[in-house]
Parts: structure tokens; sequence; C-alpha cells
């Protein structure tokens, strides 16, 4: 023991990351436990530690100074303090507690997974939250003894067939997607595949992905359904599906999750994943991402490969919504005055430490100078008429074609403004209209644009090298 101590020791001092060998076996330990409270306090139960299979993450760099998410957790030595992991996130909760239900103190509880690489000797488990000054500070801790008969080490139980769309190499040098359908009974299986193969198509037809696709694995799971769809509260629509996808997610009309948290994570266990995507057998508009979680979509309507490419944003690189017209579930998402956490939205306390000057143009104004009151009706008339759609029942072609309308029109509109293609701060962005800005003019993740934006891709790339070197 004095001599691990010594050898870390040294190697902190040093500079260099713990040895992945020396600290350890190679597999994947998963903790889950729940999350619970209401808006003004939070409560963390453990629930079980399983060792699954090999780790497929990174094997360098394992404990970064600086990690994306409002939360952090991390692994350190028990006998030594030596931090040997960390790793940001987010979670259903963390976007629950800003709604009214917390507000008004009714109490929930939701499941949550941290995984890591699985440990050789003792350590301590902390998660982090972000204070109002951003800071992280520590709201749980637990003790983690890899060795103790606690801990679940039972064979992964098949619950589906995988396959793999492509692999480029081993799982520990590329990022690995794992495509999870809802829905999709034992006859669609074709149709399953299709969707697979479509959405991937589309994700790695846009950029950085593109550009990036060698630095990829995609593999999906078969999960025959008994019946078609996926749950749809405010229709009444309920099905017992395998991953427990729904519409109507935090009482919000097109945000898809699921809170079946222990089953997705059984079911995905199958497979080395960096990353979940779970898509569902439906036609209604809708999806979901939370950085470091999954993100989710529909299928089968004309927007689903744009959703997934922007969900995966968030999911994957931690992007934040750029938008601030439509309506949300949160009271408030960002605190005044606080810079926010993801790389793409900016509060602009002090332009001169804007977290992406260094890609702004001297001759670009910080406020960027847009025509704000221009877009703000025209998002405001669509926003009108789908509202009414929706309150007369309309069908989803109907909704499909005002949303295709719409961008027909905000792209020239968005387009013809002095400072397009230039990265500025635009006023307007993480669901408010005043005080928080995001780099461009447009972008997907401020509306159905066709491209990222150069901060939101150059955040992607810096994810995706997190993960391969």
């Amino acid at each position: 023991m004095r001599i691990t101590t010594l050898l870390l020791a040294v190697s902190l001092l040093s500079g260099q990351g713990p040895s992945f060998k020396s600290h350890f076996t190679g597999q994947t330990m998963r903790v889950d436990y729940q999350h619970s409270g209401i808006a003004t306090q939070e409560h963390y139960a453990l629930e079980q530690i399983k060792v699954e299979g090999e780790w497929p993450g990174r094997r360098a760099e394992l404990a970064p100074r600086s990690t994306l998410g409002p939360y952090r957790y991390e692994i350190s030595d028990a006998a030594t303090g030596a931090l040997l992991f960390a790793e940001g996130f987010a979670s259903i909760y963390g976007e629950w507690e800003t709604t009214q239900e917390a507000a008004d103190s009714i109490w929930r509880s939701f499941s949550e997974t941290l995984r890591f690489p699985e440990p050789r000797r003792p350590v301590k488990l902390t998660i982090r939250k972000r204070d109002a000054d951003n800071r992280f500070r520590q709201v749980y801790q637990v003790a983690i003894d890899p060795g103790s008969r606690q801990v679940n080490r039972a064979s992964i139980t098949p619950r589906g067939k995988v396959w793999v769309l492509f692999e480029n190499g081993p799982p520990a040098d590329k990022v690995d997607i794992l495509v999870l359908g809802d829905g999709y009974r034992k006859k669609d299986r074709r149709l399953f595949h299709k969707d697979v193969q479509q959405l991937m198509e589309r994700l790695f037809s846009t950029e950085p992905f593109r550009s990036r696709k060698s630095d990829f694995n995609v593999r999906a799971i078969d999960l025959p359904a008994a019946q078609a769809g996926v749950s749809r509260p405010r229709s009444g629509v309920w099905r017992d599906s395998p991953l427990a996808l729904s519409y109507n997610a935090l009482d919000s009309e097109r945000y898809m999750l699921t809170y079946a948290n222990s089953a997705v994570r059984d079911i995905a266990a199958q497979a080395p994943y960096d990353a979940i995507i779970m898509i569902a057998n439906s036609d209604k508009y809708g999806g979901g991402g939370i950085y470091n979680l999954y993100a989710t979509s529909a299928a089968h309507n004309e927007q689903s490969a744009y959703v997934v490419i922007h969900e995966f944003g968030h999911s994957f690189a931690g992007l934040g919504d750029e938008y601030y017209s439509s309506s949300v579930a949160y009271l408030s998402f960002d605190a005044k005055g606080v810079e926010p956490w993801a790389p793409n939205i900016t509060a602009l306390l002090n332009p001169e430490l804007l977290k992406w000057r260094a890609s702004v143009d001297k001759s670009t104004p910080l406020p960027t100078p847009w025509d704000q009151a221009a877009y703000d009706t025209l998002a405001n008339e669509y926003q009108r008429r789908r509202v009414a759609l929706r309150s007369a029942g309309a069908p989803e072609s109907d909704l499909e074609a005002l949303f295709k309308e719409q961008q027909e029109r905000l792209d020239p509109l968005l387009a013809a403004e002095p400072y397009f293609g230039s990265v500025g701060a635009f006023e307007g962005a993480q669901y408010q209209g005043q005080g928080l800005y995001r780099p461009e003019a447009n972008c997907i993740m401020f509306t159905r644009y066709s491209r990222f934006c150069q901060v939101c891709s150059r955040a992607i790339e810096q994810r995706i090298d997190s993960y391969i070197r």
C-alpha cells in the first residue's frame, strides 16, 4: 500500500494521470441510486452497484479539471484521496427541480446511474453540484469496495439481439453510440433497422460528425414490443414498452423521456456504449436530450432526423437550447448573473472573457445586433398557429407542414442579418429573450437549421477528442 501511494503521489505531482491498468480492472462499474426531493432540498440513496462488460470509455485523462454539466461525479482512492476519475452530467431530476411541481413541494424520486471503470481497490464516489457561483459543492458521497459481496456480478441477461451498423475500431478507441428502439413489434424489426440506418445516415451527413465518422462505432439492439408505439398520456394512450418511452415528460407536450432508468441500463449493458440514442415507433413530433444521459426522438415524421441531431447535441456535447420562443416546463433554467455551463450559451457578463472570444472577429460588436423584433413577430405568429392546430386535434401532417413553412421563412430572414455567419453574441437563448446570448444568428440548436454553428461544432469535436485521445 505504501508503494502504491508513493507511486500515485509522484504521478500526480508530475502532471501525469493515474495509470489505467494500475487502478482499474478494465471492466465497467455501474452505480444506480435514487435522487429525490423538491425545489428546496434533495436527497440521494444508493440502489445497487453492478459490474458490467468491458469499459468502453477513455483510458487517459481520466480526471479532467473542467467538466460540463450541472453535476460532476468523482472517483477517488479511499486510502490516498487521489482523484482517479471524473465526469460531468445532467439529469432528469436537475430539470424537474425547476418545474412548478417541484416549487409546489410535490416530492419526486428519479433513478440515476453513474458508470466508471471498475477500481481495483476501495474508492469513494462523490457527487458535486454547481452552486450559484458556478462552483461544484459536494452533495453526496458513498464508499465503494469492489471486493464487497454487495457488488452484483451477475452475468448480463440477453434482452434483445445486438447488431452493428458500422464499426471503425475497438470500443476503447472510439465513441460508441448505441441505438435502442421502443414500440417496435417483432414484425417491425426491418422497419427498426431501416429507421436506424436512415437516422444515423443523416447524423453522419451533418458536420462535424461527417468529418469525424471514422471516430465512431454504431450498434443497435432489437427489442420486440407487445404493441406498436409508445405512451402519450395527454392523449390517453399507454404502452407497456421495453424502454417505457413516453411523451409529455415533465408535463411538456412533446418532451419524450423514460423514467425506467434501471431497465434501460440493463438492456444497454449488452453492448459497449458511450452514448445512447432511443427512437420511438411513432409519427408524433417529439424527443429529448440530457447531457451524458441519452437522446430520444420519434422516428416517423419529417423532422425526425433534425430532432435526433439536435437532441444528440444536448446529450453528447452538452449544448444548450438556443431558442427562446417555444414553451417549456421550466420556471427558471438559469439564474440571473450566473454564466451558464453550456459551451454555446453565455450571459455575457464580461465580453472580454466570453468563452468563445477567440472565434470572434475584431470587427464584430458584442453584443451583436440583429433584428430580434422581426424574428419574434414571425416566431410568435407560428406559435399561435401551432397552438390552434393542436387545440383542434389536427393531424401530425398539418403540424409538419407548418414546421416546414416556418423554416422556409426563417432561413432567409436570418441569412439576411448583417452578421450572419459571424461568431458574436446574439441576444436570445436558452428559453430567455433577454439576458442570454448564442454564438451565431442561426444554428441547429436555435431553429430547424441545417448546420451547427462554429462554436457548437467545436464543442462537439472537443467531446469526440475526449473519448479517442
